[in-house]
């Protein structure tokens, strides 16, 4: 768990509403629940089904404005290999999200046996999972296993694309200048064709929006720079006005200024809204497989008054929030996911030792080595 000194509580409000915006639009999207409540509420699950999705773009603009300030918090290109940086984001990424898998996987499978609905992924096979595991399961055409995992793989891309940048700017172009290109690139052109929606070019114009509201706010003549973003943001809008770079300007402007005037550390102070905002990646992670519980159930109880599908709504965001707060504690926070990553290692030096006892395997370990 970080340390309190080191939260960011507008941070964490942002991407708590950002979190359960996308719960939401899920529990709008998906199985007999959905499929009841939206007959009484057509509105109110209207609107979550068609705008509940733009949440995302929070988190995208929060991930830029981050990975800026971890990477190069005073505009700095990165001097070293950036390998060994991505390869420690795959690693904080996919060790939540593989046991997430696992947990889609067997909702699914006990879901199959009460409900028949298009919400079920299909029996997973090995070369799904491998590709889901390798975060490529969109590049390669595969089904998703679970609801919205496509973002963690986006999420990976954008942060070894950046991390790419910076490097590759520390010889010819100042690394800033190059990550603010391709995000220009993005908004301009990328953005627009939906073709490109597996890659991270497409969704890097909000991603660099994060990023030059971290650069941005760290200059004296602050307000000079953040009314040059806004200004390219709103010339790319006319060319093509999207309602999703309006929020993702506003994002970036509000940490901007928050930075700079000191209440992204200190505004506002809601506890529920932070502990949400901290477990919020695990909300992601387990929402999706406890909604398929809960719609299991509801269709094996033969339930189907807008009453019922409204408290089973109610019960799945509790159990969520409840899986979530469980699932942080024993798998994502970084003092568990340590554990599981020494434990991993553990046995993959066990696996090494017991297959250089075996005559060939040995042979074929030593050449290696």
């Amino acid at each position: 768990m970080s340390h309190p000194a080191n939260r960011m509580p507008l941070i964490d409000t942002l991407k708590a509403i950002a979190a359960i915006l996308v719960l939401l639009n899920h529990f709008s999207s998906y199985g007999p629940l959905a499929a009841v409540a939206s007959e009484a509420f057509p509105d109110t699950f209207g609107w979550l089904y068609g705008y509940g999705r733009m949440a995302v773009q929070v988190f995208l603009v929060i991930a830029g404005f981050l990975a800026a300030r971890g990477l190069s918090a005073n505009g700095q290109a990165l001097g070293a290999s950036p390998l060994p940086l991505i390869w420690k984001r795959y690693l904080r990424l996919v060790v939540p999200y593989l046991a997430a898998i696992g947990l889609a996987i067997a909702s699914a499978a006990i879901a199959d046996h009460w409900m028949d609905d298009d919400a079920i992924p299909a029996r997973a096979t090995f070369k799904q999972w491998l590709a889901h595991a390798l975060l490529l399961q969109s590049l390669l055409g595969f089904d998703s296993l679970s609801a919205g995992v496509w973002y963690i793989a986006i999420d990976f891309q954008l942060f070894a694309l950046m991390a790419m940048l910076l490097w590759l700017g520390r010889r010819k172009l100042v690394a800033p200048a190059l990550v603010l290109s391709v995000a220009i690139a993005s908004l301009f052109w990328f953005n627009r064709d939906a073709e490109w929606d597996n890659w991270a070019l497409y969704f890097f114009g909000s991603y660099g929006l994060g990023a030059a509201a971290w650069w941005a706010s760290d200059r004296r003549q602050m307000s000079a720079w953040l009314g040059v973003i806004a200004t390219v943001v709103i010339a790319t809008l006319i060319v093509d006005f999207r309602l999703r770079i309006v929020l993702a300007l506003g994002i970036a402007l509000l940490l901007g200024f928050g930075r700079r005037t000191g209440f992204l550390e200190k505004w506002p102070d809601i506890r529920p809204l932070s502990f949400l905002g901290q477990i919020s990646y695990s909300i992601f992670l387990v929402h999706f497989p406890v909604l398929l519980l809960v719609n299991g159930l509801y269709a094996k109880l033969e339930f189907a008054s807008p009453a019922s599908a409204i408290v089973g709504l109610l019960l799945a965001l509790a159990a969520s929030i409840g899986a979530a707060t469980l699932f942080y504690r024993w798998i994502e926070s970084p003092a568990a996911s340590q554990r599981i990553t020494a434990a991993l290692g553990w046995l993959f030096g066990k696996g090494e030792e017991l297959a250089r006892k075996v005559p060939g395997l040995a042979t074929l370990l030593a050449r290696r080595a």
